[in-house]
Protein backbone atom coordinates (compact mmCIF):
# COMPACT_ATOMS: atom_id res chain seq x y z
CA UNK A 1 0.00 0.00 0.00
CA UNK A 2 2.95 2.34 0.47
CA UNK A 3 4.43 3.91 -2.66
CA UNK A 4 7.99 5.12 -3.06
CA UNK A 5 6.65 8.66 -2.62
CA UNK A 6 5.07 7.57 0.68
CA UNK A 7 8.43 6.25 1.90
CA UNK A 8 10.09 9.55 0.99
CA UNK A 9 7.46 11.41 3.01
CA UNK A 10 7.94 9.15 6.03
CA UNK A 11 11.69 9.64 5.82
CA UNK A 12 11.16 13.36 6.50
CA UNK A 13 10.02 12.69 10.08
CA UNK A 14 11.96 11.26 13.00
CA UNK A 15 11.08 7.84 14.38
CA UNK A 16 9.18 9.16 17.46
CA UNK A 17 6.91 11.13 15.10
CA UNK A 18 6.30 7.96 13.08
CA UNK A 19 5.37 6.26 16.35
CA UNK A 20 2.86 9.04 17.12
CA UNK A 21 1.13 8.49 13.79
CA UNK A 22 1.20 4.71 14.23
CA UNK A 23 -0.21 5.04 17.73
CA UNK A 24 -3.10 7.17 16.47
CA UNK A 25 -4.29 4.60 13.91
CA UNK A 26 -3.37 1.25 15.44
CA UNK A 27 -6.04 -0.87 17.06
CA UNK A 28 -3.47 -2.46 19.36
CA UNK A 29 -2.13 -1.42 22.73
CA UNK A 30 0.61 1.15 23.04
CA UNK A 31 2.96 -1.49 24.41
CA UNK A 32 2.47 -3.59 21.26
CA UNK A 33 4.93 -1.46 19.30
CA UNK A 34 7.73 -3.56 17.79
CA UNK A 35 10.86 -1.58 18.51
CA UNK A 36 14.30 -1.94 20.07
CA UNK A 37 13.90 -2.80 23.74
CA UNK A 38 17.65 -2.56 24.33
CA UNK A 39 19.75 0.50 23.61
CA UNK A 40 21.30 0.76 20.16
CA UNK A 41 23.46 3.54 18.76
CA UNK A 42 23.07 5.50 15.53
CA UNK A 43 26.61 5.95 14.19
CA UNK A 44 25.54 8.36 11.41
CA UNK A 45 22.91 10.66 12.98
CA UNK A 46 23.84 13.39 10.48
CA UNK A 47 22.33 11.23 7.72
CA UNK A 48 18.88 11.57 9.28
CA UNK A 49 16.23 8.85 9.43
CA UNK A 50 16.12 5.81 7.15
CA UNK A 51 13.14 3.72 6.08
CA UNK A 52 13.20 0.46 4.18
CA UNK A 53 12.34 -3.23 4.11
CA UNK A 54 14.25 -5.67 6.28
CA UNK A 55 16.74 -8.20 4.92
CA UNK A 56 17.64 -10.54 7.78
CA UNK A 57 20.97 -12.32 8.24
CA UNK A 58 22.91 -13.97 11.06
CA UNK A 59 26.66 -14.08 11.63
CA UNK A 60 29.07 -15.23 14.32
CA UNK A 61 32.48 -13.58 13.90
CA UNK A 62 33.90 -15.49 16.85
CA UNK A 63 33.25 -18.94 15.36
CA UNK A 64 35.92 -20.11 12.92
CA UNK A 65 33.87 -23.19 12.04
CA UNK A 66 31.65 -21.20 9.66
CA UNK A 67 34.62 -20.04 7.59
CA UNK A 68 34.92 -23.14 5.43
CA UNK A 69 31.60 -22.33 3.64
CA UNK A 70 32.36 -18.63 3.26
CA UNK A 71 32.45 -18.37 -0.55
CA UNK A 72 29.35 -20.49 -1.14
CA UNK A 73 27.44 -18.63 1.55
CA UNK A 74 28.59 -15.24 0.30
CA UNK A 75 27.39 -15.89 -3.26
CA UNK A 76 24.04 -17.33 -2.17
CA UNK A 77 23.47 -14.59 0.40
CA UNK A 78 24.21 -11.72 -1.99
CA UNK A 79 21.95 -13.30 -4.60
CA UNK A 80 19.21 -13.38 -1.98
CA UNK A 81 19.76 -9.70 -1.12
CA UNK A 82 19.61 -8.77 -4.80
CA UNK A 83 16.31 -10.63 -5.26
CA UNK A 84 14.38 -8.51 -2.74
CA UNK A 85 12.64 -5.18 -3.43
CA UNK A 86 14.09 -2.03 -1.95
CA UNK A 87 14.93 0.20 -0.35
CA UNK A 88 16.45 -2.40 1.97
CA UNK A 89 17.79 -2.33 5.52
CA UNK A 90 20.03 -5.27 6.46
CA UNK A 91 19.16 -6.53 9.94
CA UNK A 92 22.03 -8.53 11.43
CA UNK A 93 21.82 -10.82 14.44
CA UNK A 94 25.36 -11.31 15.72
CA UNK A 95 25.29 -14.61 17.60
CA UNK A 96 28.31 -13.54 19.68
CA UNK A 97 26.46 -10.48 21.02
CA UNK A 98 25.99 -9.21 23.65
CA UNK A 99 28.21 -11.51 25.73
CA UNK A 100 31.22 -10.75 23.54
CA UNK A 101 31.80 -8.97 20.27
CA UNK A 102 34.75 -10.36 18.36
CA UNK A 103 34.51 -8.74 14.93
CA UNK A 104 32.39 -6.66 12.61
CA UNK A 105 30.16 -7.86 9.77
CA UNK A 106 30.33 -4.30 8.43
CA UNK A 107 33.09 -2.17 6.97
CA UNK A 108 33.88 -0.20 3.84
CA UNK A 109 33.74 -3.16 1.42
CA UNK A 110 30.53 -4.71 2.72
CA UNK A 111 28.78 -1.34 2.95
CA UNK A 112 29.60 -0.51 -0.68
CA UNK A 113 28.66 -4.01 -1.81
CA UNK A 114 25.24 -3.84 -0.16
CA UNK A 115 24.68 -0.26 -1.34
CA UNK A 116 25.13 -1.50 -4.91
CA UNK A 117 22.37 -4.04 -4.26
CA UNK A 118 19.82 -1.44 -3.12
CA UNK A 119 20.51 -1.46 0.62
CA UNK A 120 20.52 1.90 2.40
CA UNK A 121 21.74 0.84 5.82
CA UNK A 122 21.89 -1.72 8.59
CA UNK A 123 20.69 -2.47 12.09
CA UNK A 124 23.33 -4.75 13.55
CA UNK A 125 23.29 -6.21 17.03
CA UNK A 126 27.06 -6.48 16.71
CA UNK A 127 29.73 -3.98 15.76
CA UNK A 128 30.74 -1.80 12.82
CA UNK A 129 34.07 -0.42 11.64
CA UNK A 130 35.20 2.00 8.89
CA UNK A 131 32.48 4.40 9.98
CA UNK A 132 33.70 7.30 7.80
CA UNK A 133 33.99 5.08 4.75
CA UNK A 134 30.53 3.59 5.39
CA UNK A 135 29.11 7.10 5.66
CA UNK A 136 30.83 8.06 2.41
CA UNK A 137 29.10 5.09 0.75
CA UNK A 138 25.73 6.48 1.89
CA UNK A 139 25.17 3.48 4.14
CA UNK A 140 23.66 4.25 7.56
CA UNK A 141 24.30 2.04 10.59
CA UNK A 142 22.64 1.45 13.94
CA UNK A 143 24.73 -0.97 15.98
CA UNK A 144 25.99 -1.82 19.45
CA UNK A 145 29.58 -0.56 19.23
CA UNK A 146 32.76 -0.08 17.21
CA UNK A 147 35.47 -2.68 16.72
CA UNK A 148 38.66 -2.81 14.65
CA UNK A 149 38.59 -6.27 13.03
CA UNK A 150 36.21 -8.49 11.10
CA UNK A 151 37.34 -11.84 12.56
CA UNK A 152 35.28 -14.64 10.92
CA UNK A 153 32.39 -12.44 9.81
CA UNK A 154 30.27 -13.97 7.09
CA UNK A 155 26.59 -14.76 6.53
CA UNK A 156 25.49 -18.00 8.21
CA UNK A 157 21.77 -17.90 7.49
CA UNK A 158 19.45 -15.37 5.88
CA UNK A 159 15.77 -14.76 5.29
CA UNK A 160 14.89 -16.16 8.71
CA UNK A 161 13.37 -14.41 11.72
CA UNK A 162 16.03 -12.72 13.87
CA UNK A 163 16.05 -10.93 17.19
CA UNK A 164 18.04 -7.70 17.47
CA UNK A 165 18.08 -5.42 20.50
CA UNK A 166 15.09 -7.32 21.93
CA UNK A 167 12.93 -6.94 18.82
CA UNK A 168 11.90 -9.71 16.42
CA UNK A 169 12.35 -8.87 12.74
CA UNK A 170 11.73 -10.89 9.59
CA UNK A 171 12.62 -10.17 5.99
CA UNK A 172 10.13 -7.84 4.34
CA UNK A 173 9.23 -5.96 7.53
CA UNK A 174 9.03 -2.18 7.07
CA UNK A 175 11.47 -0.41 9.41
CA UNK A 176 11.91 3.24 10.32
CA UNK A 177 15.10 4.13 12.22
CA UNK A 178 17.10 7.10 13.44
CA UNK A 179 19.15 8.23 16.44
CA UNK A 180 16.26 7.40 18.79
CA UNK A 181 16.13 3.73 17.77
CA UNK A 182 14.01 1.78 15.32
CA UNK A 183 10.48 0.48 14.95
CA UNK A 184 8.89 -2.21 12.78
CA UNK A 185 5.60 -1.15 11.18
CA UNK A 186 3.32 -4.16 10.51
CA UNK A 187 1.76 -4.32 7.05
CA UNK A 188 -1.76 -4.08 8.49
CA UNK A 189 -0.85 -0.64 9.86
CA UNK A 190 0.46 0.82 6.58
CA UNK A 191 -2.93 2.14 5.50
CA UNK A 192 -3.43 5.79 6.56
CA UNK A 193 0.07 5.87 8.11
CA UNK A 194 1.36 8.77 6.01
CA UNK A 195 -1.77 10.83 6.59
CA UNK A 196 -1.79 10.04 10.32
CA UNK A 197 1.86 11.01 10.83
CA UNK A 198 1.37 14.31 8.98
CA UNK A 199 -1.85 14.99 10.88
CA UNK A 200 -0.36 14.29 14.32
CA UNK A 201 2.66 16.47 13.61
CA UNK A 202 0.44 19.39 12.57
CA UNK A 203 -2.03 18.75 15.38
CA UNK A 204 0.72 19.17 17.99
CA UNK A 205 1.91 22.43 16.40
CA UNK A 206 -1.59 23.89 16.25
CA UNK A 207 -2.62 22.90 19.79
CA UNK A 208 -0.31 21.80 22.62
CA UNK A 209 3.00 23.12 21.31
CA UNK A 210 1.41 26.29 19.99
CA UNK A 211 -0.17 27.06 23.36
CA UNK A 212 3.11 26.42 25.20
CA UNK A 213 5.09 28.67 22.86
CA UNK A 214 2.63 31.57 23.17
CA UNK A 215 2.98 31.90 26.92
CA UNK A 216 5.15 35.05 27.10
CA UNK A 217 3.63 37.81 29.21
CA UNK A 218 0.74 35.71 30.48
CA UNK A 219 -0.05 34.72 34.06
CA UNK A 220 0.44 31.14 35.15
CA UNK A 221 -3.30 30.80 35.58
CA UNK A 222 -3.89 31.91 31.98
CA UNK A 223 -1.10 29.64 30.69
CA UNK A 224 -2.53 26.61 32.50
CA UNK A 225 -6.00 27.36 31.20
CA UNK A 226 -4.76 27.61 27.61
CA UNK A 227 -2.63 24.46 27.96
CA UNK A 228 -5.61 22.50 29.25
CA UNK A 229 -7.78 23.82 26.44
CA UNK A 230 -5.13 22.92 23.86
CA UNK A 231 -4.82 19.39 25.25
CA UNK A 232 -8.58 18.93 25.00
CA UNK A 233 -8.59 20.25 21.44
CA UNK A 234 -5.70 17.92 20.56
CA UNK A 235 -7.68 14.89 21.75
CA UNK A 236 -10.83 15.95 19.90
CA UNK A 237 -8.83 16.38 16.70
CA UNK A 238 -7.39 12.86 17.03
CA UNK A 239 -10.86 11.38 17.48
CA UNK A 240 -12.10 13.31 14.44
CA UNK A 241 -9.19 11.93 12.38
CA UNK A 242 -9.96 8.36 13.47
CA UNK A 243 -13.60 8.82 12.58
CA UNK A 244 -12.61 10.13 9.14
CA UNK A 245 -10.45 7.01 8.58
CA UNK A 246 -13.18 4.70 9.89
CA UNK A 247 -11.20 3.75 13.00
CA UNK A 248 -12.39 3.34 16.58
Amino acid sequence: MLTHADLLKLKRWNTPTIYNGWEAITRGERLDVRCNKDECRDFMPQMGPMIGYAVTVTCQPGNKGHYQDREKNRVEYLSYVASLPGPKIVVVQDLDSPAKIIGSFWGEVNANTHRALGCIGTISEGAIRDVDEMTNAGFKALARRFCIGHAYSMPISWGEKVTVFGCEVQSGDLIHADKHGFMVIPEEDHEHLVEAVAFMDENECLTTIGAARQSVGKSYAQILSELNGASSEFGKNVQAMKKRFGLK
